[in-house]
């Protein structure tokens, strides 16, 4: 039995490498280490945006609470201002939603001889990785900016907020460029 292939370490090594280079993969190679890294930042830019959206949806729920009493016969509607203020923040939450969907959904580079051949397939996952490390601040500052701030400030500052996912807006576009 120790004569068998499954104790030869040295042996299922390459048989493994073989494979490995048989269907075009080799995980020593940079351009697959830096796919692999832009999959994991859009991931957490994702969980950033996330967390940002669920301190949106939690104050909007506050909002409509405190000011969207139930119907009376006295008040059988809530007052404008009421709605529209829940309205900004439904809307805030959906952008940020919208936002995190697109983030997660961006593509990469194939890993295929095309694109090898066609383009220079490491300098355009660097300057990928530089518009994530960018994304991800723009994330993590719009999570900061939110956490612990409640539904008024939030509609006090909306503003701020929408340029911020503007901000984010125009750097996923920047990323889509590089790929074109």
């Amino acid at each position: 039995m120790s004569g068998s292939v499954f104790y030869d370490a040295p042996k299922l090594d390459q048989i493994a490498i073989n494979l490995f280079y048989g269907w075009g993969y080799n995980f020593y190679r940079l351009e697959n280490q830096l796919r692999a890294d832009d999959l994991l930042i859009r991931e957490k830019a994702g969980f950033l945006l996330g967390q940002s959206r669920a301190m949106l949806e939690a104050e909007q729920n506050a909002y409509r609470r405190t000011h969207l009493p139930p119907p009376s016969r006295a008040h059988p509607l809530p007052p404008p201002e009421a709605v529209e203020g829940a309205r900004a923040l439904e809307d805030l939450s959906a952008a940020v939603g919208a936002l995190e969907g697109t983030i997660r959904a961006l593509p990469v580079p194939e890993n295929d001889r095309m694109t090898q051949r066609y383009r220079q397939e490491a300098e355009t996952l660097f300057a990928l990785a530089a518009c994530d490390q960018r994304l991800i601040g723009l994330a993590e500052a719009l999570r900061e900016t939110l956490d612990g701030r409640d539904h008024a400030w939030m509609l006090e500052y909306r503003q701020t907020i929408k340029d911020a996912l503007g901000l984010l807006q125009r750097q996923v576009r920047e990323r889509q460029s590089l790929l074109k």
